[in-house]
């Protein structure tokens, strides 16, 4: 067994080989909390979410880091215009993502540290790297030397000749405009830390450097996120890393976006979909299938349309665990383990989509078989079924999906179902008397409120149908 990763620095799937037998590190760029997430943030979490699974299940012992990043110029911005201390604007926002990742079932992280939580680390880097002739300090900032790194630029594959390095309002006394600000001089009405070179704030690349190197040491296994972090704050967080002495990460992993209309899904754009919204009009599972089913280096075009079929698929899925607990008078637990050709998609590069068509095809074999009134068979499927979704974190019988659908109304739930099972008599005393024209209008009609009747041996029962 050979887990493989597409690592963006070597542009090809490489076998991954841990640092450390049996145990994997992972860093991932988490939020930068200046808004509340879209659907597009989230994706990254969950993207990994579904790698750190995978690891787990192969007997991996996984350390997940995922920072955040909780000051910034946008951080600052926001503050001003709304006039609010900037703290609150990174608190609140923290928690909107980590409600977010909740709702989608994300594991915690082992650790995931503020930038602000951690200046003493970011000054320690500086002062290594201006010892060492990387960086130098000019009117308050500190700035990256560029040119002293020969490996600059590697993981984009940018001629330096060429770059565009961006520049923030107050970034005075760079040698070259290719140089990057690590610390930023302090400006009237923003917050400040006192350093050797005068007061002022990190820059974004250090942060994750220095925390990196915190909870991580000189060495891990993978470092993650979007497609968009390749450069700068990748590239710079490199630099800074490798010219401090650090091997830094071995692999480098980065998911695609969530676009609309062709467009990175983006809050500047205007074109964001709110979690916060999201969840209220879709099941939190539902969410997570449409977003965590395609595969991680994929783009995902948002639309509603796109989401119905996720819901009608997964509602395909889910029915057949129904069906086959019915069957089994009870709980039917995951198999020890996934079905070897789902193994063999996951391990070539996370494979989800085709790991996703085996649970599919494993679905219509129990079908079948509950067809047939074959219940070992159906048992059997029901088991390896729910051993594969548990890894894609999809499984509506664990805990944490249980009473999910209190999103679409939890509090609801019992009130109706006894109304509904009113309605269920009814149309079974005309079953009874084989009124069939009072029973197939009784049904046409609950399915007409969005609810989808299934007679079984155990007599009717109702699920809400896909929209």
């Amino acid at each position: 067994m050979t887990i493989r990763l597409y690592d963006t620095s070597a542009r090809q799937i490489r076998d991954f080989t841990p640092l450390k037998p049996g145990c994997v590190s992972i860093y991932l760029c988490g939020a930068t909390v200046q808004a509340a997430p879209h659907i597009g943030h989230i994706r990254s979490g969950l993207n990994f979410d579904i790698m750190r699974r995978w690891f787990e299940y192969r007997g991996y012992d996984v350390t997940f880091i995922r920072n955040v990043t909780d000051i910034d110029d946008k951080i600052i911005a926001k503050a001003h215009e709304q006039g609010r201390p900037w703290w609150s604007i990174g608190y609140e926002n923290e928690r909107a993502f980590n409600d977010g990742y909740q709702a989608l079932g994300c594991l915690p992280p082992a650790y995931e540290p503020r930038a602000t939580g951690h200046v003493p680390e970011m000054v320690e880097m500086m002062q290594g790297l201006i010892e060492r002739g990387h960086a130098y300090a000019a009117d308050g900032n500190v700035y990256f030397d560029v040119r002293s790194f020969p490996q600059y630029l590697e993981l984009s594959r940018q001629e330096l000749d060429n770059l565009q390095q961006p520049t923030g309002a107050g970034e005075t006394g760079k040698r070259d405009p290719r140089d990057f600000a690590m610390w930023k001089a302090a400006k009237p009405g923003e917050p400040t830390w006192p350093t050797p070179w005068g007061p002022g704030r990190p820059g974004w690349h250090l942060e994750c450097s220095a925390m990196a190197h915190k909870y991580l040491g000189a060495a891990f296994d993978i470092h993650g996120g979007g497609l968009d972090l390749i450069f700068p704050h990748h590239e710079n967080e490199i630099a800074q890393a490798k010219a401090y002495g650090d091997d830094f990460a071995r692999y480098w992993v980065h998911n695609a976006w969530v676009t609309m209309a062709g467009d990175k899904m983006s809050k500047s754009l205007g074109n964001s979909v709110l979690v916060s919204e999201m969840v209220k009009q879709w099941r939190p599972i539902v969410l997570r299938y449409y977003l965590g089913t395609p595969h991680y280096r994929s783009m995902i075009e948002y639309s509603e349309e796109s989401l119905r079929e996720a819901e009608s698929a997964f509602a395909r899925i889910e029915g057949f665990v129904q069906r086959v607990m019915e069957k089994a008078g009870g709980v039917v637990e995951p198999a020890a383990e996934v079905p070897p050709a789902f193994a063999e998609a996951m391990d070539d590069d996370l494979g989800v989509p085709q790991a996703l068509a085996v649970v599919h095809t494993t679905v219509r074999q129990g079908n079948s078989a509950l067809a047939a009134d074959d219940k070992e068979a159906a048992v059997a499927r029901l088991a390896e079924v729910r051993a594969m979704l548990g890894v894609l974190g999809l499984d509506p019988l664990d805990a944490h999906w249980a009473g999910e659908g209190g999103d679409r109304g939890e509090d609801l739930h019992g009130v109706v179902d006894s109304l509904v099972r009113l309605v269920l008599d009814q149309r079974e005393s005309a079953r009874t008397r084989k009124d069939w024209a009072t029973a197939d209008a009784i049904r046409d009609q609950l399915n007409q409120t969005g609810l989808v009747i299934e007679d079984s041996p155990q007599g009717p029962r109702w699920s809400l149908g896909p929209r």
